[in-house]
């Protein structure tokens, strides 16, 4: 929320975001920018370290989701509800 990350790494068998989703997060919600599908060699200590990772086996922990073996890069941002 604080928009210190705005990238995320998934591993799904079909997207599971699309770009411009809105997506309730507490008193806002994550807006999808844009999503495309990576390499699994694109997947690097630095992208690890920019998705809130200490390296790569952590966000790997996070980012796999079932059988899924395509790797989705998902670029975000927050935006605060207007109501709120």
């Amino acid at each position: 929320m604080r928009g210190e990350i705005t990238t995320s790494i998934r591993i799904w068998i079909k997207p599971r975001a699309k770009a411009g989703g809105r997506y309730r997060l507490q008193d806002g919600f994550v807006v999808v920018d844009a999503i495309r599908q990576i390499d699994w060699d694109g997947i690097t200590p630095g992208l690890a370290r920019a998705s809130g990772f200490l390296g790569v086996a952590d966000l790997l922990k996070t980012a796999r989701h079932g059988r899924g073996q395509n790797v989705y890069l998902i670029n975000f941002h927050y935006e605060p509800d207007a109501g709120c």
